[in-house]
Order: structure tokens, then sequence, then C-alpha cells
């Protein structure tokens, strides 16, 4: 028989998925209010720069931009990203950390056959590996967050003479608290933290990489104009993407930026990252049939939260009667294969729901046959 979570214990929105994020229902009202003057217009008309340029302002001001920074955005997700790196951004060799699924793709990509083969540096699933300064290394990348594992790692420049440290936000960004001028390059697509679509990529630039990025598209190396990272630069100046940008991505991040900037900002959004994911960690930490799968406490991110259970109990059975519930998208990350709920903490997840969900998994506990 089926197992009904009384109605009390069950989080007022149900969706923790680590994949694309909650969206609120105050983003999407807003959206309906524009949709009409915005959608299905040019984007080469005032609507959509200024739409564009907002988006900039706005992202200017959460990462908290030094003199000389600039956002640039393009079209793509953080695939297309990682293929314009490797086309325009690296050099000749690059240094990835690789401790979970999106820093082996940048790996891959930075594999080019034009590039010296890159330096990975690889960690068990659930552990975190560091940068080492090695010659001939221009490109130092690794994750904010790792998505399929939930492990984070902290953000500082790498001190090699001439190289670049090159930071994948895409599920840490607008939720984990950081300084960007560590950073040459923090890139993202917005489907997490920033409650929005896919579709377009944005990252924070420094000068030193806007200067890399220009001298390599002055070179004779070959760069497609969809990947070129050059393009993507002086069109962001304009307001604008090379190609038509996705409109519905760009408004709902205008309005979550907008809701994270009035509330405090990315000091704020961290508090309240850090909050919903502590209460899981304590919860798992003290039970004695679950353990954060993240064994260092340092290590464990404030957004994506892995749990581990004992082989007797059935996590599988537990995320499927959650969504029985209407409690979605707890599975474990599918390539990963352990035993295991995975949660997202992003900022736009209420504390308060992630009590609830606590109180529902230890209802469905005590219950299972």
């Amino acid at each position: 028989m089926a197992i009904e979570i009384p109605r009390e214990l069950l989080p007022v929105d149900g969706r923790f998925g680590c994949g694309p994020s909650k969206v609120r229902p105050a983003q999407i009202e807003a959206l309906a209010a524009a949709g009409l003057d915005l959608l299905g217009t040019s984007h080469r008309q005032a609507p959509v720069k200024n739409l564009v340029g907002s988006v900039r302002e706005h992202l200017s001001d959460l990462f908290r931009l030094p003199n000389g920074y600039e956002i640039v955005l393009g079209n793509g997700g953080s695939t297309a990203f990682w293929d314009a790196a490797a086309f325009g951004l690296i050099e000749n060799r690059a240094q990835n950390l690789v401790f979970g699924e999106f820093g082996g793709k940048f790996a891959k990509a930075a594999a080019a056959p034009w590039l010296q083969a890159p330096d990975v540096r690889n960690a068990e699933p659930g552990a975190l590996t560091t940068a080492e300064i090695v010659d001939g290394i221009d490109v130092y990348a690794w994750p904010h967050n790792e998505t399929s594992t939930g492990v984070a790692a902290p953000i500082r420049r790498v001190d090699a003479d001439g190289a670049l440290t090159v930071i994948d936000a895409t599920s840490a960004a607008g939720g984990i608290d950081f300084d960007v001028s560590q950073a040459d390059v923090y890139y993202f697509a917005p489907q997490k933290n920033l409650g929005s679509d896919g579709g377009l990529w944005f990252a924070a630039v420094s000068p030193a990489a806007v200067e890399r990025i220009e001298r390599i598209a002055a070179s004779d190396r070959y760069i497609p104009e969809f990947l070129s990272l050059k393009n993507a630069v002086d069109n962001s100046r304009l307001k604008q993407t090379l190609n038509t940008p996705a409109l519905t991505t760009l408004h709902l991040l205008d309005s979550q930026l907008e809701w994270i900037l009035s509330n405090g900002g990315l000091s704020w959004a961290g508090a309240r990252t850090l909050e919903s994911s502590a209460l899981l960690y304590d919860w798992a930490a003290a039970s004695d049939i679950a353990a954060p799968f993240v064994a260092d406490p340092a290590h464990r991110s404030p957004v994506v939260v892995t749990i581990d259970f004992d082989d007797a109990i059935d996590a599988t059975a537990i995320a499927k009667t959650l969504r029985a519930n209407g409690v979605v998208d707890t599975e474990p990350y599918r390539k990963l294969g352990r035993n295991q709920l995975r949660v997202a903490t992003f900022v736009s997840i209420d504390p308060d729901d992630v009590r609830q969900l606590i109180r529902s998994i230890e209802y469905v506990l005590e219950h299972q046959g």
C-alpha cells in the first residue's frame, strides 16, 4: 500500500531538483505581465537590449565586480562555453580539476587537438582536489560547486604568472558568497540558484581575461563565429548576443536578480543556502541510518546536499514515495550510482520547506514496510 504523507508534514513547495531549479511564482507572474511587449520582438531593438543591459547591471551588482571586470553573455549554455574556451581562452594548456561531472566535461573540451593535452587532476567522488602550479599551464579551471556530488571548492586565484583562473559556477552562482576578484572568468548558465531557463551562458571576466580573448582572436587560430568569445565580448557591450537570445531566460533571470538584490545580495543568498543545507547535513550526521556523502565538512556544498543511506534502507523507494506525494527530484545523480538522496537547497528554496522535507523523510522511514 502506498504511503500517504500527512499534509501538515509536506513542504509548501515540493521542488528540490538539482537540474532545472525551482522558479518562483513571482517570476512567472512578472514574465506573463511583460510577455506581450517582449516575446516575439527583435533582439536588436530597445526592449530586448534594455533587458540585456539590466541583467548585466544586476549581475555586476550581485558579484560586486571590481573596476575593469565586466559581464559577458553568449548563446548556448555551459557546454557551449567549454568549447568556446577551448577555441578562445586557453592559449596552450589547461589544468582541470575534476571532482564530478562538470569538471570532467570541461577537461574533455580542453583536450582539443590544437591545444596541448590538459593536466587533469582527478578526485574520487565526494572528495576534492586542488590546483598545483605547473610550467606551461595558462588556464587553471575547476567548478565552484559540483552538482553531481555535492562538493564545493574554494575560489582562490592561482598565483602563476600570466595564467587565468577560470571557474565553472553553474550551480553556485547566486547561491554561494565569494570574492570574484579571485577569478578571471566566473561563468555559468542561469538555471540553478538564478531560477531561470537554459539557452545562454554568462561570465564575469577580468581585464586579463579580456586581453587573452582579444589576443587569441587576433591570432591565426580558427574560431567558429558561434563560439567566438571576442564576438561575445563585443556584442555584450552593445547589450545583445550574436544570435537571437532566449528571452524567457533573460526575463526570469532579471526577476530573480532583483529579488536577491532586494533581500541583501550575495551575502543574504549565501546565508540562506547555508541555513537550508545545514538542516540536512545536521539531520544526516545525527542519524543512525544516514550520513553526509561528502566526508569533509569544509567541502560540503551549501546548495546541493547529498546524503547516503545504510544498505538496509532503499533510498530509491524514499524518493519514489516523496514523488508520489508531490515532493519531487530528490533522486541521486544517475551516474554516481549510490544509495542516496540529492537535494537542492538553492536560494529560491525556503528553509522552512527543507524542514518539512526532513519531516516527510522521517515519516516515510517510519512507515516503510
